[in-house]
């Protein structure tokens, strides 16, 4: 593609690519949004260097790519006035959870598919990270099923799995997080290949951070297939891994994405502080028109409807998995 408000230079040849030319704390006029919003559509992942902005600031921006959703299902301690920024924080993590933050988030996951409509987009501002490690890893799911062969993604396209919180890594049951989880499950029916709204390319939907398991096949037929599913979409082929500096955004499409939290941080004692604002995101649908269904837990968004636009019911009959 060719851009006229924004500068775009790709960092692999799958995924992800820097913008440069803008800057987020002004205004940015309705096309240089749409240069950005093609450009994430096409890399999936998107980054903003040395952009020093503020709360207020990146919540605007991301309301000029749809609604803000609150910050996070299980979080109840939102900073004051902004309850749509999530803290990426790692002693703040530690110390509400009782928890190593390796413990549970630095597995590869897509965001929140625990949830019926998980959410559409995700952008992540660094205000406080390391000099040495820290670094954050994307992949594309999009890359991924297509790099199946053939029969794999027609079986791909038929099947549909559960997600959940905390899915294949058993926290503590005393932890505070835990607790949070079981005072507010979400579980939702997801198809393992969602069709992608925008442009309609098919993505591997699934993640080790959420998925538990394919339904209809056996215990040991799901384990197998999800073995092979995960090892798929994490090939070092479909990632990008990024550096941060104080100041850097990165702005990733969470319906075609997974992503890797640090993975060397335990490590060494340093603080790693970000800002988290997410989009709210449509109900996925398979290659042959299945619609996710929500088994507990309710919609993600600014608001929290008990029926779809459409009419369908959103608090629905659990799904027998």
């Amino acid at each position: 593609m060719s851009y006229k408000h924004i500068e775009v230079k790709p960092t692999s040849s799958f995924t992800g690519a820097e913008i440069s030319g803008v800057n987020l704390s002004g205004h940015l006029s309705d096309e240089a949004i749409a240069e950005i919003r093609q450009a994430l559509l096409q890399w999936k992942v998107v980054f903003f260097r040395n952009q020093n902005i503020d709360h207020a600031a990146q919540i605007a921006f991301t309301a000029r790519f749809g609604e803000v959703t609150y910050a996070h299902p299980h979080e109840d301690e939102p900073i004051g006035g902004f309850p749509e920024i999530l803290p990426i924080d790692r002693s703040r993590y530690e110390k509400r959870n009782g928890l190593r933050r390796a413990s549970y988030e630095n597995r590869w996951h897509t965001d929140v598919t625990a949830v019926v409509n998980p959410p559409a987009g995700s952008i992540l501002r660094a205000v406080d990270v390391p000099s040495i490690g820290g670094d954050t890893t994307w992949t594309n799911l999009v890359a991924a099923y297509e790099g199946l062969s053939a029969p794999l993604r027609t079986l791909a396209d038929t099947l549909k799995a559960e997600h959940r919180f905390n899915a294949r890594l058993q926290l503590p049951s005393n932890s505070k997080l835990a607790q949070r989880i079981a005072a507010n499950p979400q579980v939702s029916i997801h198809p393992v290949v969602r069709v992608h709204p925008e442009t309609g390319e098919r993505a591997l939907f699934v993640n080790p951070g959420f998925t538990s398991h394919i339904l209809d096949v056996s215990p040991q037929e799901s384990e197998l297939l999800l073995e092979l599913f995960f090892n798929q979409i994490t090939k070092p082929a479909y990632t990008t891994r990024f550096r941060w500096n104080n100041g850097d955004i990165a702005f990733w499409d969470n319906r075609a994405t997974s992503h890797l939290a640090p993975q060397d941080l335990d490590r060494i004692e340093v603080e790693r502080v970000l800002y988290r604002t997410t989009i709210t995101g449509d109900v996925p649908i398979g290659p042959d028109g299945f619609r996710s269904q929500p088994v507990e837990g309710e919609w993600f968004g600014k608001e929290l409807p008990t029926v779809l636009k459409d009419g369908t019911k959103l608090i629905a009959e659990p799904v027998l998995a």
